[in-house]
């Protein structure tokens, strides 16, 4: 047997996207172990976008309508120029003919995490182990040790040593999954390179519960606002409007964070008398950056584990989410009777896939994003606004366009766990980092 199937899968990380992919194994009958190292699910309210491809693929672990419950429906959403106003609106509801959610649905991460966690706490199949830290230890050294087949031809599984608040432990898997975020320590275990840079400015973001609406009439819910000195992106969540600006790097995130700031920076978008109650507020570094590898052997990366952007798009949590239902589509056929030669293909298709993704559509259009919003070329600037505009006017255009922001011309293109002889077109070669 190429694979240990009476060993659990452990995913370290207890994120949306560790937690999608626990969740996805454990519907399929596959015992996960999670790993955390945070005592209970994180409060982060970063990410809160989710689209439409993403919202079909969660309907396999059957959350879309508790998501719907507590969340926000978007269908329109606008480019502005800080000083002249809107640009372009473009409305989801073009793609009502090909998915059954032509909208953005926004709702904080958090409440993700806190639905899959209240499930998972409750099946015999999942081991949730809060407060407990993987250990980089063994892993790079298996990974480095294994054959063209990967782990596929170990019969004692993976070892994974972790600290847990009673002592060190070391679990027994199947396999491995890295979904701990951007400081990976399975991929720092692995020895694989994040390769890309990080942007000089930091990002701020402040919820606040006042309705931007009614400070900036004609504003959507969603808004990207372009200016050369300081960009903004509004929008609209169930629990409050957030508003987000880029820090200068010469500005200290005790400087950038004061109360008295903050307050400057909100009047700023938009004037308001009796101020503006806050929250919530983070301030955070922005990388562009992917891994190496998402796959050494067994061991695998998925999420901001393996690739991290700009927020600007919404792509990052949800490409996440994809990565997570690839893999545990493609585990679930693995565990369910494999041969080695069978299993490496499945991997291998996963991480040649997923990273293409990675670098051909999330990193190139939250790329192209982050510079349209910053640009301070004055002929630039007006360039990318009449080409939105033109883009906006055209329904087939804005369709087109519709498809690559919402996931669905990737999903489209490259399938989720599709398996290695089911692709069609042309074989998926590894693309350059050029």
């Amino acid at each position: 047997m190429p694979n240990r199937t009476d060993l659990p899968v452990v995913v370290v990380g207890a994120g949306p996207v560790g937690m999608t992919a626990a969740a996805a194994l454990v519907g399929q009958g596959v015992p996960v172990t999670v790993v955390e190292a945070a005592p209970r699910p994180s409060p982060d309210w970063r990410a809160s976008t989710f689209h439409a491809a993403t919202l079909e693929l969660l309907e396999e672990i059957d959350i879309t309508g508790r998501m719907h419950d507590e969340g926000l429906v978007v269908p329109k959403y606008q480019f502005r120029d800080r000083t002249e106003g809107l640009v372009a609106e473009f409305d989801l509801g073009l793609l009502a003919d090909e998915t059954r959610y032509p909208y953005r649905l926004q709702i904080n991460q958090q409440h993700l995490v806190r639905f899959l966690y209240d499930r998972l706490r409750q099946d015999d199949g999942a081991d949730l182990l809060f407060g407990s830290r993987f250990v980089p230890t063994e892993q790079a050294e298996q990974a480095e040790q294994a054959e063209p087949t990967g782990h596929a031809e170990r019969h004692d599984g993976i070892e994974v040593t972790i600290d847990t608040p009673d002592g060190r432990r070391t679990l027994r898997a199947s396999h491995l999954i890295g979904a701990d975020g951007p400081r990976s320590s399975v991929r720092k275990s692995l020895a694989i390179p994040f390769e890309g840079h990080t942007y000089t400015e930091r990002f701020l973001i402040v919820s606040t519960t006042v309705d931007m609406r009614e400070q900036l009439p004609g504003i959507a819910e969603v808004n990207y606002v372009a200016d050369p000195e300081e960009w903004l992106f509004i929008l609209r969540t169930p629990e409050s409007w957030r508003v987000l600006w880029p820090v200068p790097p010469e500005v200290s995130a005790e400087e950038a964070t004061r109360p008295e700031v903050l307050q400057e920076r909100l009047q700023g978008v938009a004037p308001r008398a009796d101020g503006y109650p806050i929250v919530d507020h983070q301030i955070y570094s922005v990388h562009q950056r992917v891994a190496g590898a998402f796959r050494r052997g067994n061991a695998f990366l998925v999420g901001d584990a393996a690739h991290i952007n700009s927020p600007m798009g919404g792509v990052g949590l949800n490409s996440g989410i994809h990565d997570a239902m690839d893999l545990t589509r493609r585990l679930v056929r693995v565990r369910g009777g494999a041969t080695a030669a069978e299993a490496e293909a499945e991997f291998d298709a996963f991480a040649k896939r997923r990273r293409r993704i990675a670098l051909e559509y999330v990193q190139a259009d939250t790329e192209r994003n982050t510079q349209r919003m910053r640009e301070r070329d004055e002929t630039l600037r007006r360039h990318n606004q009449a080409e939105l505009r033109a883009i906006a006017a055209d329904p087939a255009r804005a369709r087109t366009w519709l498809r690559r922001v919402s996931l669905l011309e990737s999903v489209r293109r490259f399938g989720i766990g599709v398996p290695p002889a089911g692709l069609h077109g042309p074989e998926v070669t590894e693309p350059s980092m050029s």
